[in-house]
């Protein structure tokens, strides 16, 4: 039964990646915003878990503000799927003027000084689309993790699709990311990391918009061993097909302290510019997920 799930899956996002990258920009917007709009009626987990974790961003938000955020919320997520499936297709010239970065002189000369350069996001908008824009306009390639995935083939899938838009993609899985990362970095390269959730035992606590969340330690230790800088990066949707986002200062590794209280002082510190970032955009935070502490107790035992 898995197996025959497993192919289920790997033949949907398939049909996604070969179909909507054919469909003119506009149908593939309103098919994205009809797929939203039908998960968000039927209010399955996922959707309930967006309105619960949104219910944390914006705290004075009533049932009604709630639904609303998390209807935008869901239509923000799959127009990601829908760009995320044309991407491949394309014209590179778009990334430099679909997509607008504030401050990004902090990136590029961290770049130029050769240090090495770790950019930590958060799932807010459209990560591979940020990718995209390094890669095609700013001319840098870079390396990133991702997870295994089931069934194997949609992760070669996944691995394929974004190394077609200049990126090297490492397993998060084997153990063997962190080192190769810490040369690539060494190395004066860029490696860019989805740093907002992680449910391991090497998760960082943090305080996230009031109460306790798990963090990676991996861009924090990465930056103490290899003195690279470490930039929180956030995003967020204007009209399609704008994307915006900003640059956050480096986060500086402090001078003082054992290295599991540096890692998590700097951890903090990025935790608080995804929460900025988050807080102006809630309905681009695509956390369909249990983060918080608090939730991952209220599973039964």
């Amino acid at each position: 039964m898995a197996g025959a799930k497993d192919k289920l899956v790997d033949g949907l996002y398939g049909l996604g990646w070969a179909g909507v990258k054919k469909l003119p920009e506009p149908a593939a917007a309103a098919l994205g915003r009809k797929i939203a709009d039908v998960a968000w009626k039927r209010r399955g987990k996922s959707v309930l878990r967006l309105e619960s974790n949104l219910a944390r961003v914006v705290p004075d938000a009533g049932p009604e503000r709630l639904r609303a955020l998390s209807q935008a919320g869901m239509r923000s997520y799959m127009r990601y799927w829908m760009e995320s499936f044309r991407l491949p297709a394309m014209d590179p010239r778009r990334f430099g003027t679909d997509v607008s970065i504030k401050d990004d002189h902090i990136l590029r000369e961290a770049l130029a000084s050769g240090r090495g350069v770790i950019v930590a996001l958060p799932h807010l908008a459209n990560w591979d689309l940020a990718g995209a824009w390094v890669t095609g306009h700013v001319g840098v390639p870079f390396t990133t993790v991702a997870e295994r995935l089931r069934p194997e083939s949609l992760y070669d899938r996944f691995v394929a699709y974004r190394e077609s838009l200049g990126m090297e993609v490492l397993p998060h899985s084997g153990g063997a990311a962190f080192g190769t990362l810490a040369r690539r970095l060494r190395a004066g390269g860029l490696i860019c990391l989805v740093a907002d959730r992680d449910l391991s035992s090497s998760g960082v606590e943090v305080d996230f918009f009031g109460a306790t969340a798990r963090m990676p330690a991996g861009p924090a230790l990465l930056a103490q061993q290899t003195g690279a800088a470490l930039l929180p990066v956030t995003l967020y949707y204007g009209d399609a097909p704008r994307m915006y986002g900003r640059i956050h200062p480096e986060v500086a590794v402090p001078a003082s302290g054992t290295r599991a209280e540096k890692t998590a002082t700097m951890t903090q510190v990025v935790a608080d510019a995804f929460a900025s970032g988050i807080a102006e955009h809630p309905e681009d935070w695509h956390m369909l997920q249990r983060l918080w502490l608090e939730d991952l107790e209220e599973r039964p035992k």
